[in-house]
């Protein structure tokens, strides 16, 4: 499957210093080119990308989930859309935490599976869990993403891939993460856990939410 993306130079991880201009992906030609704007001046370099085919499916060389069920989730602090930063043991002995790791902003399968946390988002608070998605992208680009859909969801930005490398799911030739999910109960511990194989595929919100109801059996 190809597709193309509207990234920006920060999204790049500061691989040019040549302000904020726009690029664009080109899934068939594997460049990034700049994006067509009036009265921008075309910028000297051009990047070629290596001779593979741009995808979304998970490669064999994905490093499995490094984190097992029952031990004591990774704190980390993050930045969200909300303008806020989000810690993670600030939730312990208060809500259980469902972590939602997608691969990429306005990509089918990540849009579709945060619409449904928003849809959802009331049936998750009453479950006692706050939901955090999670992304390599820049906060302008989450919080874009956001208001384009209307979410009512939070995203955080794990823009430096700390965190995705720290809970094991970092596709490193890739640079963006495996779809996965952690299951976190309020002493901080992760429950339950699931990284899917193809990263096209995303567990339904009922089948979260029947995982979230085995904490308080």
């Amino acid at each position: 499957m190809t597709f193309s993306v509207e990234v920006s130079v920060p999204d790049i991880c500061s691989c040019f210093d040549s302000g904020a201009t726009d690029l664009k992906l080109h899934a068939r030609s594997r460049e990034f080119k700049p994006a067509r704007r009036t009265g921008l001046p075309r910028p000297a370099w051009l990047v070629t990308l290596p001779r593979q085919r741009v995808s979304i499916t998970a490669s064999s060389e994905s490093s499995p989930c490094a984190i097992e069920e029952g031990t004591l989730a990774p704190d980390f602090k993050l930045p969200s859309t909300a303008g806020t930063d989000v810690v993670l043991s600030s939730f312990r002995g208060k809500q259980n935490v469902l972590l939602a790791f997608f691969p990429l902003a306005f990509t089918s399968t990540c849009t579709a599976e945060l619409c449904a946390f928003s849809e959802d988002f009331d049936r998750f608070a009453s479950a006692g869990t706050a939901v955090l998605p999670i992304s390599v992208d820049s906060v302008p680009t989450l919080r874009e993403f956001k208001a384009k859909y209307a979410m009512k969801v939070d995203l955080l930005s794990d823009f430096k891939r700390t965190v995705a490398r720290a809970y094991g799911v970092l596709i490193e030739e890739k640079f963006f993460t495996q779809r996965a999910y952690f299951l976190i109960d309020r002493a901080g511990q992760i429950r339950w856990q699931h990284t899917e194989a193809e990263l096209g595929q995303r567990r339904d919100d009922t089948e979260l939410l029947r995982q979230i109801a085995t904490l308080e059996a």
